[in-house]
């Protein structure tokens, strides 16, 4: 029976912001081999813009796949079915003839549009009643929709389909505009309670120039979507006729890659946005009026709270000013991290009293569009080590204070974490969590979560698990478990109460000053 459930392999592609992964699974949760192709995150044609090329999407999902089959041995032969789980929030329009009709608009892009479509005065007494106005004129004018319907009027008028990155791959694979619930996350009319596209009457189609027919079927997360073409296995080597069955969003996929599918167990994510988010059953707006985001599992929602520049600080520190321990780590044969680890346990927790509020982008309403980020506390004894440490406990911090709000929303207690995503592979960074959390702090066994998610997806579609609960108990596990350390708890826990805390609000009119006297960050 082993060997048997041993030779059931399912292919996740995970398209993120850095790269495509192509990574083949078994049942158990296993990595049978991995194919990494490395991405230019975007490219900029103006300041705040980034933009990436549909087509380099596929060509890079596609040299994955290949390079997968030649370098594994593993024939696509015993491969039961494919799913595929990408970055969100990256929009594609195109035309009749499934034909890119521009660049892809990615997450991290900033432009904004102060042209919207009207929406019904009624709609905006109500908004305004219930304190909103800002969030919804916040969603409005950052809708990639809306600008190009302003800007680009003609790309618009021959937009035949207006898709997700995720949508996009699936088309190229199957031939079908189709698409995840689980992977809608994004300025799209989409109703986040229902798990299904917004109804004819719902604000979002005023406030979007979004027409019905340019979007995808949705279905849930495990349905099979088609089956690989004839066209796509000759470009990737996958058979024709394999099953493409529907996963969820890179997040929504780590938090079930990384077994958390109870409210109890936190997920956090050191990725380029650092989050926190547990599964819910129920609907829950942790922040009023913001949405869950639909999970990976059927009909579950994920409460996430989001650091939007998360670990991308650590690797701006790197780059600053982490040169010395990437040459040293090179000439030793290294991983750079070991010794980004010895700088981190170099300095007592606390910093010696250097704290960083890690609000370095502006946020709609926790943190708000005057954010910025902040370091207090400089004396002469700090060094590079003491900023280094800093940035990781600030960013502990901030999901910290977003647990606090899962919970008192969900009326459920987390009693432990798990982390995925770059940040994860740090002891230092696992460590201190667990001290700043006071609660037992775990990695998965497995780095390539979000792979791991969508394979999860995949198996209970394909009936090669009975349900997710099997699923998820028979493919993640546990790597190395870090306990918090009572005395450092004790030093965090004060300096989390009585500074941490008080800090963006003592700050909140200076950095509004900033932004009116250097017009920095814009004004919206």
């Amino acid at each position: 029976m082993n060997n048997h459930i041993e030779k059931q392999y399912i292919l996740a592609i995970d398209n993120g912001t850095q790269s495509v992964r192509a990574i083949l699974f078994d049942l158990k949760g296993n990595i049978v081999a991995k194919s990494q192709v490395h991405l230019e995150a975007y490219f900029s044609d103006h300041p705040g813009w980034a933009e990436h090329h549909p087509e380099d999407y596929w060509q890079a999902v596609c040299t994955a796949c290949q390079r997968l089959w030649a370098s594994s041995g593993v024939s696509s032969a015993s491969l039961h079915g494919v799913a595929v789980t990408t970055q969100r929030g990256t929009m594609i329009n195109l035309d009749q003839h499934g034909k890119p009709l521009r660049p892809a608009i990615t997450w991290l892009d900033q432009r904004r549009t102060d042209v919207v479509p009207a929406v019904n005065p009624l709609w905006l007494t109500a908004f305004k009643i219930a304190g909103v106005s800002d969030t919804i004129n916040f969603f409005r004018g950052e809708a990639e929709t809306n600008w190009i319907k302003e800007h680009q009027p003609d790309i618009w008028d021959k937009t035949a389909h207006y898709l997700m990155l995720s949508g996009y791959l699936n088309y190229r694979l199957c031939d079908k505009f189709i698409d995840s619930i689980g992977s809608q996350v994004g300025y799209l009319p989409f109703d986040y309670k229902g798990l299904k596209w917004a109804g004819k009457l719902d604000w979002k189609w005023q406030a979007l120039a979004i027409k019905a027919e340019t979007l995808p079927e949705l279905v849930a997360p495990g349905t099979i979507m088609g089956s690989i073409t004839p066209e796509a296995a000759t470009q990737t080597g996958i058979l024709a006729g394999t099953p493409l069955l529907a996963a969820a969003a890179d997040k929504a996929c780590e938090v079930i890659g990384a077994g958390c599918q109870q409210a109890h167990i936190g997920c956090l994510s050191y990725g380029t946005t650092a989050t926190i988010n547990t599964t819910s059953k129920k609907y829950l707006e942790v922040t009023p009026f913001i949405p869950p985001y639909p999970a990976a599992i059927p009909g579950s929602y994920s409460t996430e709270v989001q650091i939007f520049r998360g670990y991308w600080m650590v690797n701006w520190f790197k780059e600053q000013f982490g040169h010395h321990e990437q040459l040293e780590a090179a000439a030793q044969g290294l991983v750079p991290e070991e010794l980004f680890d010895e700088l981190v346990n170099a300095v007592p927790p606390g910093s010696m009293g250097l704290m960083l509020q890690p609000y370095w982008t502006p946020g709609i309403k926790v943190p708000g569009p005057e954010a910025k980020g902040a370091m207090i506390g400089f004396g002469d004894v700090h060094t590079r080590a003491h900023m280094y440490r800093a940035i990781l406990e600030g960013l502990a911090y901030a999901l910290r204070e977003g647990k606090e709000r899962i919970e008192k929303r969900s009326g459920v207690a987390m009693t432990e974490l798990r982390i995925s995503g770059g940040g994860s592979q740090s002891d230092a960074a696992m460590q201190l969590t667990a001290d700043i959390f006071d609660l037992p702090t775990s990695r998965p066994h497995i780095y390539e979560t979000s792979g791991l998610g969508a394979a999860i997806d995949a198996a209970v579609g394909l009936g090669l698990h009975p349900d997710f609960d099997t699923a998820i108990r028979a493919m993640t596990r546990i790597g190395k478990t870090f306990e918090p350390i009572a005395h450092h708890h004790q030093i965090y826990n004060e300096l989390y109460h009585r500074v941490y805390q008080k800090m963006y609000a003592r700050l909140q009119p200076l950095y509004k000053e900033i932004q009116q006297i250097t017009g920095y960050p814009q004004m919206h």
